[in-house]
């Protein structure tokens, strides 16, 4: 079930909400709880029924563990081992579902074998809700988890709004949250916030994210077709789904800290303008930050941090970020982009240790951010090059069609500004051509999204100037982990008076409107 469908908007949300306040109200709170538990069960089994049993098993086997280990009677090699056979049944699980069928091709390809297995098929969310159930076994191998219900341990895991794509969230943030009872007014008023910042992440998703997914889908689906493109067709692309996966993440995130602040619970920050970082770190530090956090705690940190020397630390950056490029996928091309960013990782590091680039002058003239802010945008867009291809090879075709020889270019962005300005007949067929257009598309799709120039330049106006969604809700604190100068940032709300509440319900229809053509969010495939 997916938050931009007409099932959840009408139907399953409305009731959760209604039957959680009404049970809220007149019965016990654990009451309460288990209605969410039971609610985000039947979420998470809407796809695939089967998978709610491997999701039961797997928190059963968890907490268990989890039990033996925050009870605190272990030795510490006892609790060693206890933490180890729980690591590596979660990563047996992911492993089986996510990798087995990567692994044996890649065997098949090194030695010359045939070994086959059964198609599966993999259980939505599996990546995220693994990392969180390593992160709660490691956190009480550290003695920094209390006595636990099994009530609350399984809210933690299947909470709804962040089940299928994060964020990532730590027991210490979740957990409290459940066992405390919000004053009236507070809900009240989360509601409001929550609904509202929902249909905000509701239109990116539905308005900007699927309508760039128009444009890089018809070039990446040039390539799958055997074409070619040209360089401004190619930069196009790029930059179309660069904005897609922007705006489809950026959607998820705003729906998901909505969704739970309705029921009156704040998740952690996970997305802050990460397009406007002066430099990967910055980067890494707004884009998808709870995992983030969690290859710095979890494993970064383990391996030996900066604790070791230069070169010790830069060899943990690389293995951590390839490591990440693979837990998105079971693709050589993730292994690519996890090497890229760790490249990249490393390269920023080693600049910003020039005392030069430390100066007053760099981190604010207004010219030299600007700079470092469209080289990292930049940087970060062809880093998504294999992040989006299907394989190497079709990475290698878009990187080579970026930066054709002179002629070509010219000729491209000729045929380019005249398919903006005077229409596709002008421009003979440029983008898609029709015999490569694909069945699902409408006869006059170039002409109808013959404007693609401006309607990506208005996007990227948006994400480069327009205040994050963090930023405009502020003083009504939608999220944990925010600075006091962000909970203090000049563009906040003060309140939801008419105005917004005006722009928020032309948002709301414009999206379900827009419904018709629903799409999976781009994380649920991790």
């Amino acid at each position: 079930m997916l938050f931009n469908s007409y099932i959840f908007v009408f139907a399953f949300l409305p009731v959760v909400l209604v039957v959680y306040n009404l049970v809220r109200k007149h019965a016990k709170r654990t009451w309460a709880i288990g209605w969410l538990v039971l609610a985000s069960l039947f979420y998470y089994g809407w796809w695939k029924p089967q998978f709610v049993i491997l999701l039961l098993v797997s928190i059963s086997v968890n907490a268990i563990f989890g039990k033996i280990l925050c009870q605190g009677r272990l030795s510490r090699t006892a609790s060693r081992g206890v933490l180890v056979a729980g690591i590596f049944f979660n990563l047996g699980v992911l492993g089986y579902f996510k990798y087995a069928g990567f692994f044996t091709e890649n065997v098949n390809t090194m030695f010359g074998t045939s070994f086959t297995i059964p198609q599966i098929i993999l259980p939505i969310g599996i990546s995220f809700i693994t990392f969180q159930k390593i992160a709660f076994l490691v956190d009480a191998h550290r003695g920094l988890v209390r006595n636990f219900s099994l009530q609350n341990y399984a809210l933690f895991v299947t909470f709804f709004p962040q089940l299928i794509a994060g964020p990532i969230v730590h027991h210490g943030e979740m957990i409290p949250q459940f066992e405390r009872r919000s004053p009236e007014d507070a809900f009240s008023s989360n509601i409001a916030v929550g609904l509202s910042i929902f249909c905000v992440g509701l239109f990116k998703k539905v308005v900007v994210a699927d309508t760039c997914a128009v444009y890089a889908d018809a070039g990446y689906g040039i390539l799958k077709a055997g074409g070619s493109l040209d360089m401004a067709s190619a930069w196009m692309t790029i930059l179309a789904f660069s904005f897609q996966l922007y705006y489809d993440f950026s959607g998820y995130s705003d729906m998901a800290v909505g969704l739970a602040l309705s029921f009156g619970i704040r998740l952690p920050v996970n997305f802050y303008s990460p397009y406007r970082a002066t430099g990967i770190v910055d980067f890494w530090k707004r884009w998808h930050i709870t995992l983030s956090r969690f290859l710095r705690d979890y494993l970064y940190i383990p391996l030996g941090g900066n604790r070791r020397g230069a070169l010790r630390r830069y060899v943990n950056v690389a293995t951590v970020m390839l490591l990440g490029g693979l837990w998105h996928g079971a693709n050589w091309t993730f292994v690519a982009w996890g090497g890229i960013h760790g490249a990249m990782l490393i390269v920023n590091q080693l600049w910003t240790r020039r005392t030069m680039f430390r100066s007053s002058y760099f981190s604010t003239a207004a010219g030299a951010r600007a700079v470092s802010v469209l080289l990292t945008f930049l940087a970060v867009t062809l880093a998504w090059i294999p992040f989006r291809a299907e394989n190497i090879d079709q990475a290698y075709k878009m990187f080579s069609a970026l930066a054709p020889d002179p002629i070509s270019a010219y000729e491209s962005i000729v045929k380019f500004l005249r398919w903006q300005i005077l229409g596709v007949n002008a421009a003979e067929g440029w983008f898609l051509p029709r015999e490569l257009w694909p069945n699902k598309l409408p006869p006059d799709f170039l002409t109808m999204y013959r404007p693609a120039g401006l309607a990506l330049l208005g996007v990227a106006l948006a994400t480069f100037t327009f205040p994050n969604t963090n930023q405009i809700f502020a003083k009504f604190e939608p999220v944990l982990g925010l600075t006091e100068a962000q909970l203090h940032d000049r563009h906040a709300i003060s309140r939801l008076d008419w105005k917004p509440a005006l722009l928020l319900s032309a948002m709301f229809v414009f999206s379900i409107l827009q419904l018709s053509r629903v799409s999976p969010f781009l994380y649920y495939q991790f």
